[in-house]
């Protein structure tokens, strides 16, 4: 099952108001449940392997990703830090320009409609908004590398 089914799945169920999906297919297995305070957990299985994989990422400004474990790798944040996910597949940059200072730096405070970052996606620039007050305290994502849906790019101190 590649990234572009899961995606499928993960809008379907935010379109249809669904908390809860399992999906079989062959030797793969994909369950993806929203918890009511809108935090999604992903269990990815292969039908032969008896262990599960789970990752838990905190809804922002997009649902979070409903990925295999090979794509997104745990960030450990402190509980206290909500995360600015990537709402798209793209290539992502600090900066509108390669001249031109971040959007936003460690440090900096944020409101819901502040610009952070923008990531770039089929040649579209697309400029993604904290959607949450708070306090940069990390980038997580590297300028100019690709990032996958749903992947942390800021972790924010809540105010």
């Amino acid at each position: 099952m590649d990234l572009k089914e899961i995606k499928a799945v993960i809008d379907l169920m935010t379109r249809n108001g669904l908390s809860e999906f399992e999906l079989e297919k062959g030797d793969f297995k994909l369950r993806v449940k929203r918890g009511p305070t809108g935090e999604w957990t992903t269990t990815t299985t292969p039908i032969s392997q008896a262990a599960s994989i789970s990752h838990q990422t905190m809804a922002t400004a997009a649902p979070a990703a409903a990925v295999p474990a090979p794509l997104i790798a745990a960030v450990p944040t402190p509980s206290s830090h909500s995360q600015i996910v990537s709402p798209m597949v793209g290539t992502f940059y600090r900066s509108p320009s390669p001249d031109s200072a971040a959007y936003v730096e460690i440090g900096q405070e944020v409101s819901e409609d502040t610009v952070v970052c923008i990531i770039e996606a089929m040649k579209v620039m697309n400029e993604i908004k904290a959607e949450t007050r708070g306090v940069i305290v990390e980038v997580l994502a590297q300028n100019g590398k690709p990032v996958e849906f749903g992947k942390p790019l800021f972790s924010v101190n809540p105010l």
